[in-house]
């Protein structure tokens, strides 16, 4: 596993598959940006069970990127204004469809801003499935 791969294919698909902590049996699918060689994930329920709170209480994780199933973990990403700004012009770029349009302002809504993640992937727990 190459972790460019990994990078191309969440670059390339709107939607990557997720399973926060080690108590969630499936993966659930959410938008993902990459920013300077970086993973980013923003909460978009912000309920209680949600992937993000799961992280908050146990950081190890996976993402399945196609056929290649990467061990990760999370950490919640430091407020730095120019950071915040890539990672906005990053979702807007990415997910610029019309039928995305609604969503993708209020991603970069501070109330979502302020419930981004990091995933930093462990290259020798991934796997090709």
């Amino acid at each position: 596993m190459c972790k460019q791969e990994v990078l191309d294919y969440i670059q390339n698909n709107n939607l990557i598959g997720i399973k926060a902590g080690v108590e969630r049996p499936n993966f659930l699918d959410i938008w993902m940006v990459v920013v300077q060689g970086r993973i980013f994930a923003r909460s978009w329920g912000l309920a209680e069970r949600s992937w993000y709170n799961s992280f908050l209480k146990n950081p190890m994780g996976q993402i399945k990127c196609g056929t290649i199933l990467c061990q990760i973990w999370a950490t919640v990403v430091d407020d730095s204004p120019e950071l915040t700004t890539a990672i906005n012009q990053a979702y807007l770029a990415k997910y610029n469809q019309n039928y995305n349009s609604v969503y993708v302002q209020s991603i970069i809504a501070e109330k979502h801003v302020a419930k981004t993640m990091e995933f930093m992937i462990d290259e020798f727990k991934s796997t090709v499935i």
